[in-house]
């Protein structure tokens, strides 16, 4: 494991950061760890990792200061995001779905909004990002989620689908279209919804493959009124504020999914150099020391691009949407393939439950769907180098 150890001593962390990230490291350990099996199995939302992960304040690192937070670089976020995804993946996207719920209101919100909403989350609340619909997937200009002006409310008319901790979020960054103008494009919208509103249910969690101890739920707003306070900026700003969070938001999958794909190479590895077949261990074998070699070295290339996109991020650049798209691409791609192979490696094992890899499997496939399916990220990267 030379080179990755390579890599993270060129993160060079400085102190402080280095304690966050042994602190987060000892309670995934101690509780996120020991419990994922036993969440993923019962399906049910995983409070006691969730409730671990907030005695460390984690959510205050990326809430300024002004409203409770104790901010850090973007580069040690995605590695919190790393090292939970690791040990369970589902805790992990409940954590970097605060940060991609909530980003937009500390990147776009009031003074006002802020201070208001923000201290609810550094405090270890919950967030969600609500875009998806059964018409509006990659296409969000499909949406049909209605924002209808009522004096100082806005009713809100429609529903959500595929809601990461739609039933258990306290606020939630919903994405419909305002009501009073007709082009798709210009009419969408952004709203701080939250979860005690009248008018406003979450439906039960879906049966799914994969996080199972993620809760993924349908939304349904059926003449919800929201304070107009809650509106982040002005109607028809939505579009913008959906594509300035995307572009923050995929790093974060790119990171959930590595640590996947960490904990693939690693249960992988460690089994070859103890399973032995024909009086050689599996490791020993030409064969598979080429799929090692492939695999080691898409890891090492994806961890490496996305110490890139975060140093972009860190640096204050606003141009980096392509780089974040190349980061979601690989990282989600390479987890399918890890997870693949870890499995294939096991043999029969793999495909028994009593084995992590089997798990890890079935967690990695979401990656190349949400925040944009992988074909929509060929097809942005791509379209990169049409001359206009």
């Amino acid at each position: 494991m030379k080179i990755f150890s390579q890599l993270e001593r060129k993160r060079a962390w400085e102190p402080e950061e280095q304690a966050i990230l042994d602190a987060v490291q000892a309670v995934v350990n101690d509780v996120v760890a020991p419990n994922a099996a036993a969440y993923d199995k019962s399906g049910e939302f995983p409070w006691k990792s969730v409730e671990a992960l907030n005695g460390l304040g984690l959510n205050s690192i990326f809430v300024p200061e002004t409203y409770g937070g104790n901010p850090v670089r973007y580069k040690l976020y995605l590695a919190v995001v790393k090292i939970i995804s690791e040990a369970c993946a589902s805790s992990g996207i409940i954590y970097a779905t605060n940060f991609h719920g909530m980003k937009p209101l500390i990147d776009f919100g009031t003074e006002e909004q802020k201070q208001r909403l923000l201290p609810r989350i550094a405090d270890g609340g919950l967030g969600s990002l609500a875009i998806t619909e059964p018409n509006a997937g990659s296409d969000a200009t499909g949406m049909r989620t209605r924002f209808i002006p009522d004096g100082d409310h806005i009713v809100v008319e429609g529903g959500k689908i595929f809601i990461t901790s739609g039933n258990a979020a306290d606020l939630l960054l919903v994405f419909g279209k305002w009501s009073e103008i007709d082009d798709p494009r210009r009419a969408i919208s952004a709203l701080i919804v939250e979860k005690d509103t009248i008018g406003f249910s979450a439906g039960r969690p879906e049966d799914k493959m994969g996080l199972r101890a993620s809760a993924t739920t349908p939304l349904n707003f059926d003449s919800a009124r929201v304070p107009r306070a809650n509106l982040l900026g002005a109607p028809g700003d939505g579009l913008a504020i959906l594509l300035a969070s995307l572009n923050r938001s995929r790093p974060s999958i790119a990171a959930h999914a590595l640590g996947i794909a960490v904990a693939a190479f690693k249960d992988m590895t460690g089994y070859m150099n103890t399973r032995r077949q024909s009086g050689r261990r599996i490791a020993e074998f030409q064969a598979n020391q080429f799929l090692l070699a492939d695999l080691a070295s898409e890891l090492a290339l994806c961890e490496a691009w996305l110490d890139h996109v975060a140093d972009l991020v860190d640096g204050g650049s606003d141009d980096f949407g392509v780089e974040a798209s190349i980061a979601k691409l690989r990282a989600s791609d390479l987890a399918m393939r890890m997870t693949t192979e870890a499995v294939q490696m096991h043999g029969g094992y793999g495909y028994i439950r009593d084995y992590r890899v089997e798990r890890l499997m079935r967690d990695a496939k979401i990656t190349q769907i949400w925040e944009g399916t992988n074909q929509v990220h060929r097809q942005l990267i791509g379209r990169s180098f049409v001359e206009k």
